[in-house]
């Protein structure tokens, strides 16, 4: 069943590689010795970015694993797919 339905988080890679560009500057800031605050509000910046690369990940997890763990799995699997997602909430404080 785990591999019935398998999710690409393309869109992910995009904004990752977003990031990545943004630590790269920030390691440029420190380097030149920026403005603290300025540090920090681009620090904020990818900080908020991953955390929409993280929901992005959990929605599709969601409408994806868990809709067909539900739609056509066994009740075991939509009880374990339910403590997954309680695990998540737990883990990342969603």
């Amino acid at each position: 069943m785990a591999n019935e339905h398998i999710t690409t988080h393309q869109e992910e890679i995009v904004r990752l590689k977003r990031v990545e560009g943004q630590l790269r500057g920030i390691q440029k800031m420190i380097e030149e010795k920026r403005y603290c605050i300025d540090i920090l509000t681009q620090l904020a910046s990818v900080v908020g970015a991953i955390k929409r690369v993280e929901s992005g990940i959990l929605e599709r997890h969601l409408k994806g694993c868990v809709q067909t763990s539900f739609c056509k799995g066994s009740r075991e699997d939509r009880e374990k797919k339910i403590e997954e997602v309680i695990d998540v909430f737990k883990k990342f404080g969603q």
